[in-house]
């Protein structure tokens, strides 16, 4: 399995979005953005879109305020899968990719769902904070 980034003519998968849908296909590809896909064996079995920025965002807005195309807070602002414990997988894979690119944090901005915060805690994630709209976790790097 590796990790790399997004394809354009992978780019319609983006639209399976589970919990960003809203997010412009270009505006995930500038000023420090990412989508990043699992592949294995030539399948794409997960995908996780980042953001670089200066600091750990509370909202969408300040995530693209706070833009930082050298590093900084490694963001994740929206994972799924398409194969069981393939998310944990892009996690962890995104973990190890944010210590060899130098990132001091990797954290998330994710939506105030039952199901995000078991996944996040279960994936060895620490709740950072719950806003009005999203909460973040950060994973130990």
């Amino acid at each position: 399995m590796i990790i790399r980034t997004m394809k354009e003519d992978e780019r319609h998968l983006l639209q399976d979005d589970p919990v960003r849908p809203h997010i412009p296909t270009e505006d995930r590809f500038t000023d420090g953005r990412n989508v990043i896909v699992l592949e294995d064996e030539g399948d794409i079995i997960a995908i996780v879109c980042t953001a670089l920025t200066k600091g750990v965002p509370t909202n969408e807005n300040e995530m693209y305020e706070n833009a930082n195309v050298i590093g900084g807070v490694l963001v994740a602002y929206t994972v799924w899968s398409y194969r069981k414990g393939a998310g944990r997988t892009i996690i962890n894979m995104l973990r190890d990719s944010a210590i060899d690119e130098h990132c001091d944090r990797l954290v998330t901005l994710s939506p105030l769902t039952e199901m995000a915060e078991k996944f996040h805690l279960r994936n060895g994630a620490k709740l950072i904070k719950k806003y009005d709209k999203c909460q973040n976790f950060e994973y130990e790097l």
